[in-house]
């Protein structure tokens, strides 16, 4: 996949993002083309989890930020949904010790008071086993939207200022970043969505301002570190300009 704006500057493609996210879309076409359950194709996308955050270990990217439920994906089946939720705990229960291992430091962002629970209380232990961990942090957006993202933090600020903590005048990009899912973590450097797909769907509407987008057409399931790899080479080959000209990015 290429794009208007590649850099001539970096034909190879080395240059490595710090932040990656990633929309898994595709699961339950996976499933369908198969003839099974679209819970089956959520399954099989588990794996390709497991060997992304390996693939990013490996590559050195600091921060995997991975959308694994909308707010929106509340709207689909009650059995879909249930089943998304046992899944997500089961493999949330299987992987973390292997995670916590391999030096990961896990974070959720999303509606928390929307899950259930156990659920709940797996997320709060893994967090809390995780924390002290030095090594790529693992971000899952859970029951999560940009939009709610952006309204929370703005009603953070609103109380903020109705208590006078802060003023109006306090508020800008940094102050209301400061509130949101992601607050303490660079913006994602890169995106990347599977599927065919070429929307962000409301995921980290104020946080892939200047992202570098990168769709495939593979389903989740089907992601491998080769489909990573050609990700990373894209991103690589980018000018990033940040409303500069690329005569004064290149004079940097």
């Amino acid at each position: 996949m290429e794009g208007p704006d590649v850099a001539a500057n970096d034909p190879t493609g080395t240059e490595v993002p710090q932040h990656v996210a990633i929309i898994m879309d595709g699961n339950g076409r996976w499933a369908k083309a198969r003839s099974q359950p679209r819970h089956a194709g959520h399954r099989a996308g588990v794996k390709s989890v497991r060997e992304t955050v390996e693939s990013a270990t490996r590559r050195g990217v600091k921060y995997l930020t991975l959308f694994a439920f909308s707010s929106e994906n509340w709207r689909r089946p009650r059995e879909e949904v249930s089943r998304l939720m046992t899944l997500f705990l089961e493999a949330l229960q299987r992987e973390v010790d292997e995670l916590h291992h391999n030096n990961v430091k896990l974070r959720f962002i999303g509606a928390r008071e929307q899950l259930g629970p156990k659920l709940l209380r797996s997320i709060d232990a893994a967090e809390e086993q995780t924390a002290n961990n030095s090594g790529l942090t693992l971000i899952v957006a859970v029951a999560y939207g940009g939009r709610w993202d952006i309204v929370n933090a703005a009603r953070n600020l609103a109380l903020k200022v109705a208590g006078e903590e802060i003023s109006l005048e306090d508020i800008g990009d940094e102050v209301f970043a400061g509130e949101l899912a992601l607050s303490g973590v660079p913006d994602p450097d890169l995106l990347i969505r599977t599927g065919g797909e070429q929307r962000i769907s409301n995921f980290l509407l104020w946080n892939l301002a200047y992202a570098e987008l990168y769709f495939c057409d593979c389903l989740w399931p089907d992601f491998s570190e080769q489909e990573f790899n050609d990700a990373m080479s894209y991103y690589g080959r980018r000018q990033r300009r940040y409303g500069h000209t690329g005569e004064q990015v290149g004079a940097v």
